[in-house]
């Protein structure tokens, strides 16, 4: 839901994508991507994902949780505190963003319209094409 908020509010149209077991890596268990259309590659592209690893992760670091060793205790061959889950997520993937910004917010005058949440930080309501010349 985080990452649904962060793009609406860049003003990006993207969409939900729930992965398939042989597109997730090793650890994840469940994993969504929030994906932008891309015009210039003609497809859309992954810009933010989250997973649930259950304890893939927290084995290989050791990470246990307290407080619940005596429910722990009574099953068999299972440790006194049980390993945590570990969700992992990424707010925005930054260069792939930048992507979409540029490509969905032309206006047809050669500007980009920045989304407004950008503007304080850009010190401007547009970015300007220029021309670069290679001599």
């Amino acid at each position: 839901e985080v990452q649904r908020e962060l793009l609406e509010g860049l003003g990006l149209r993207g969409r939900l994508m729930e992965l398939a077991t042989e597109d997730m890596g090793a650890p994840a268990f469940h994993k969504y991507d929030m994906e932008c259309w891309m015009p210039s590659l003609s497809k859309y592209g992954e810009v933010t994902s989250a997973s649930n690893c259950t304890d893939y992760q927290s084995r290989r670091l050791n990470i246990r949780q307290k407080g619940r060793a005596e429910v722990a205790e009574k099953k068999k061959n299972q440790r006194k505190h049980p390993f945590v889950h570990i969700v992992n997520g990424t707010a925005l993937a930054v260069p792939r963003v930048m992507i979409s910004i540029l490509e969905q917010c032309q206006d047809g005058q050669g500007r980009v319209v920045l989304p407004d949440p950008l503007v304080p930080y850009m010190g401007k309501k547009y970015l300007e094409l220029q021309q670069i010349n290679n001599d």
